[in-house]
Parts: C-alpha cells; structure tokens; sequence
C-alpha cells in the first residue's frame, strides 16, 4: 500500500463512524503509525524514580523503536536512541542498570551518559567524535513522570502542561514511587487498545467490578448534585477546582478532570476503603479520581492514595503490550501501609477484561465483512483520538 493509497484511506473515513479494516490489518498502515505517529507523540517512558542516581539509566521499547532515558554525572536527565552511531547494533541491551558510560557491545563505541561519543577505535583521518553521538529525543519531566519525543519539530505540550500542572500539584507524583507494573499481551493492533481506553461506553457491560464503584460509566449517574458534592469535599481536601480539555491541532492533546466514585467509595478498592496513604499535600480523602491524558498515547488514572498508569504499546501489527503501572507515595512501605493485592486488585481485573474484549475486537475487525459502525456520545474520546491521529500525513 502506497502514501497516496494511506492518504485516500485517511480521507474515505466517514465522520464519526469508526475506522475502516485496513488500518487494522495492514503492514504499511502500522509502518505509518510507528514511523509517522507514534515518533512525532510524546510518550510517557517512565517516572524519575527509575533513575535516581548519577549512572542509572533505563530503556524503553515500542515497534522497532528503542530508547535510552539515563542521568547523567551533573544530576541532568537525557533521552537517546539506541543506536549505535556505526552501525546501528543496539547498545544498550538490558532494561536497567547504572553504567559509567554506554559501550556497543558491538565494535565497543563508547558513549558518555550524554550521549555524547567518547571513544572510536581505528576510525581514518579526519573522523569528527562530535558528529557521531547517540540521537537525542526531546524530554520533560512532570511532576516526576518522563515524557519523550523523538520527532525533529515535536508538538507544543509546555502550553498544556502549564494548564495541567496546578490541577496535579497537589498530589505531590513526584514524591511517589512504582508499587507495581503489570504487562498484558493483546492480540490485537494498538488503536483497538487506545480506542478501549477512550471510552466508557462498553464499561458498564464489561467491567463489572469498576462500574460497581466508578460513576462515570453512565452518564445518568453523573448527576449535578453528586458532582457538586464531590466538588465541595475536593476543596476541603486540597485540591483546585477546575478541568482542562484540548485538542489543538499541532500541540499534544491534554485532558484533566476529577469525577465521582459512589458512595461508600474512597479509592479505587473491592470494599471502598482506603487503600494507602493519602498522596501529597491532600488533607482527606474526597471520593473522587482524575482523569488525566498528556498526549494521546499516556494516561492516569489519580485516586487520593495512588495512581494507575496506563499505556498501549505497539509491537507488532496486531500485538500490544498493554502496561499497567501502580504508583504509591515514595515514603508507603508495602505489608505495612499498603497490601499489594488488593492495591492492584481492580485495575487487575479490569485489564483482564480489557484484554478478552480487545481481542475479540480485532477479531470481528479482521473479517471482510467488517463495516465500520457510528460512534455513540459517549464515545468522544475516540473521536478525539482519531482527529489526532488522522492528521499525520504520511510522507
């Protein structure tokens, strides 16, 4: 399939309709994605806590893509691919660790923790080390959580993050740390993964445990007194009113917003109660969780006592790595201020389903009788989604 065949496909998509089979099922439409949208997003890779000493350093894997997140001698966090700047042997090749320098174990073309070339060894006259260092990515730290972009000219998210950052604030993430990280393997290509995420609209049929305790799987359910209510014990316990939406073309997609659990509720738990120690400067617990999206491609979930991270990582045409990250405050000591089992009971269970309804997805889609179907209103994530998306070109 052609750039010209991608383009026309891209522009025979009925509005507010999903998307057609073929970008489901073929190679040259998830080439595009990998090449032209997932190297021009920003994407959450990790949390500072990963790497909290001169040395430490980390990797992060999506399609055929690889990235080095380290820090260097001076405290300085740097993002770079992991490629050597020879012949392109990967050279990092564990997921972690602390390192003097990155050496390929290749041709042993040393690196400093800058990414800048430190030795070449028999290399002829005139070779210039500067020219030949690991590429960078652009990257920024949020409230602790690494975000990189590997694109020349990326999309604009410090406008966004200006919005974004006095709602979070409070909650104090960088003074967290990973609790937990769960990988689920979906046979399925990444947009069904992301679409599933976008929406409520299947969580009442699907998702038993979570619409026990989530009111936002129903909209009937989010009632301007129970909003209000949340909104007044919100305030009491520290956090700013307000919500952040945008979709700017050219600027990475952000959305913020705290909604209501149901009575009873002040996590995200089996029986309602508390789960850990309440984050940051939050004075109680409000019985309330934040949505929060900083690109398309990265999203939380911000109950008082900890944070769900969630990411759908492409790694082969129709197989997805969906990661599940549970972060708690740095100073929560696990068996004594929090039980691990019941902290990542619900987003356990909900992944699981995830995983059988994703796949069954991507198998009804595979079918030459597939018709894409109209979106409901609930499904304006979706939407979104695909603004986003159907907006790289490819070349």
């Amino acid at each position: 399939m052609t750039a010209i065949d991608i383009a026309a496909l891209k522009a025979s998509r009925r509005p507010g309709h999903a998307l057609p089979r073929p970008f489901y099922t073929e190679p040259a439409i998830y080439e595009h994605d990998i090449r032209d949208y997932w190297n021009r997003s920003w994407i959450w890779v990790g949390h500072e806590s990963q790497v909290p000493e001169p040395g430490d350093y980390f990797t992060f894997d999506y399609g055929p893509e690889s990235l080095i997140i380290a820090r260097d001698r001076d405290g300085g966090l740097g993002a770079f691919q992991n490629v050597c700047r020879h012949r392109g042997s990967r050279v990092c090749l564990e997921k972690s660790g602390n390192a003097r320098v990155f050496s390929c174990p290749y041709h042993a073309w040393t690196y400093e923790l800058t990414g800048h070339l430190r030795r070449a060894r028999e290399m002829p006259e005139g070779f210039d080390p500067a020219e030949h260092g690991l590429l960078a990515a652009h990257l920024r730290s949020v409230e602790g959580l690494i975000f990189v972009c590997t694109a020349k000219t990326p999309p604009d998210i410090d406008s966004g993050l200006a919005q974004i950052r006095p709602l979070i604030a409070p909650f104090d993430l960088g003074a967290t740390k990973i609790a937990h990280s769960a990988t689920y393997d979906v046979p399925a290509n990444w947009k069904l993964a992301v679409e599933n995420y976008m929406e409520c609209y299947h969580c009442g049929p699907a998702h038993l445990e979570f619409a026990r305790s989530h009111s936002i799987k129903d909209p009937a359910h989010m009632t301007a007194g129970l909003v209000q209510a949340l909104q007044a014990r919100s305030r009491a316990a520290g956090l700013p009113e307000g919500e952040v939406l945008r979709n700017d073309a050219g600027a990475a997609t952000m959305f913020c917003k705290r909604y209501p659990l149901f009575e009873g509720y002040s996590s995200g738990s089996k029986t309602g109660a508390p789960l850990a120690p309440l984050l940051g400067r939050l004075a109680a617990f409000d019985g309330g969780a934040t949505d929060l999206q900083i690109g398309i491609l990265n999203n939380f979930l911000i109950y008082a006592d900890h944070m769900v991270g969630y990411r759908f990582i492409p790694t082969a045409l129709q197989t997805t790595r969906i990661e599940v990250v549970w972060f708690v405050r740095d100073d929560a000591v696990a068996g004594e201020d929090y039980d691990l089992a019941d902290l990542t009971w619900l987003w356990h269970v909900t992944s699981l389903d995830d995983e059988r309804i994703i796949r069954h997805n991507q198998e009804g889609v595979n079918s030459h009788h597939f018709v894409p179907g109209p979106l409901s209103d609930m499904e304006w994530g979706i939407s979104a989604f695909y603004d986003d998306y159907l907006s790289v070109s490819a070349p």
